[in-house]
């Protein structure tokens, strides 16, 4: 009896291997395509934009992300007391607000006006709000930019760099600050430790 259970076990192995040997010989489906064309590190089953840039900052769908922009910059603009011109010695500061416009167009600036604490409150947001739309109207009518990108705000005397009330403190709170903001077209580029000096040797 024992011998007939040994004989019987054996024949149920032999069967059961090779089933499974038939079942290796058979070719599996790729159900998913795992493959990596753009070498982005996100298979083309999971992929959403295709011919990611080399080396940009992607999300889990393999597109790129946008670099946003936010940067604040003092025109170093002095301003007579109780005026809103612009020495045209000064136009070569809202330049260089122009030409960075003009290099990310997705971006907008908020120009904003300040003044120092003499006269009256309700004169001073005026004068702040004029040196603001000065500095805009330089921006739009000589070097171009867009108006609809451009906003301009005054703060009066609000916001003051220097709290005292010496000659020195008026002269420093009679200033405009441009705001950009907005988002870089250009991908976002991982930062790794060959970005500076070159992959180490």
């Amino acid at each position: 009896m024992k011998t007939c259970i040994l004989i019987l076990g054996i024949i149920l192995l032999s069967a059961c291997s090779m089933r499974d040997m038939a079942s290796m010989d058979e070719p599996t489906t790729q159900l998913k395509d795992l493959q990596d064309l753009d070498r982005d590190g996100v298979i083309e089953a999971r992929e959403r934009c295709a011919d990611t840039y080399p080396g940009a900052s992607i999300d889990n769908y393999g597109c790129g992300r946008v670099k946003e922009i936010n940067e604040r910059q003092e025109l170093k603009i002095l301003f007579a007391n109780d005026s809103f011109y612009i020495d045209p010695k000064y136009h070569g500061q809202i330049e260089k607000i122009a030409a960075f416009m003009e290099q990310y167009p997705n971006t907008r600036v908020t120009i904003e006006g300040h003044c120092s604490k003499t006269g009256s409150y309700e004169h001073n947001m005026s004068l702040s709000q004029n040196r603001a739309n000065a500095v805009t109207q330089v921006l739009a009518q000589k070097f171009g930019i867009d108006p609809g990108r451009l906003t301009a705000i005054g703060y009066g005397y609000d916001r003051p760099v220097d709290p005292t009330h010496t000659q020195l403190a008026h002269t420093r709170n009679r200033r405009v600050i441009a705001a950009v903001t907005g988002s870089d077209s250009a991908a976002d580029m991982k930062w790794t430790i060959y970005t500076v000096d070159g992959p180490i040797k």
